[in-house]
């Protein structure tokens, strides 16, 4: 990719159970000094990336983006969004939905840098509601971007959700639980 350059797909995954959608490197080898880092609605170690969606099973549209350089949250549109770091070895991803089966992986178009550090930002809108989708947004969108490892960031938290993945005890707490 040339700077400036952005290419983004848009993909369904199937999600049989468990609500949790992945993203991983298509080579799943040589992660073992990799850290694993979470924060809210995202989890990273050696390669995978586990993405918490906004219902239990059924289909989850996503949005993907791959860019040159960080292209900026959408903080108008997204109700919750973080950011972590993300190793490639490959610098080939796929994503899928979890299933009992054989989950079907769908390939995204090629990391801008190739093999190296990444930033995955992931943002999220009516996680409370079940993701209910009356806009026509899809309800999880991924920006990908080369950049060095750094701390995972809550960019925006504002449902009841993501106050739940930062802290559960907390959020128990709050709630008399």
């Amino acid at each position: 990719m040339n700077n400036d350059e952005t290419r983004t797909v848009r993909l369904t995954v199937d999600v049989s159970d468990y609500g949790i959608a992945g993203l991983q490197d298509r080579e799943l080898e040589g992660y073992a000094d990799t850290p694993a880092q979470s924060v809210g609605f995202i989890e990273v170690e050696q390669g995978w990336v586990t993405l918490h969606i906004t219902h239990q099973y059924g289909p989850a549209d996503f949005t993907v983006t791959m860019a040159d350089q960080d292209p900026g949250a959408d903080l108008s549109t997204y109700e919750d969004i973080v950011d972590i770091g993300y190793v490639s070895i490959s610098g080939e991803v796929e994503m899928g939905g979890f299933a009992h089966d054989n989950a079907v992986m769908h390939p995204l178009p090629p990391l801008p840098a190739g093999p190296g550090t990444y930033r995955i930002r992931y943002h999220v809108k009516n996680m409370d509601w079940e993701g209910s989708r009356d806009d026509g947004v899809d309800n999880h969108y991924i920006q990908i971007w080369p950049a060095p490892l750094q701390e995972p960031v809550v960019v925006k938290a504002t449902s009841e959700m993501a106050e739940h993945f930062l802290d559960r005890e907390k959020f128990k707490r709050d709630r008399g639980q």
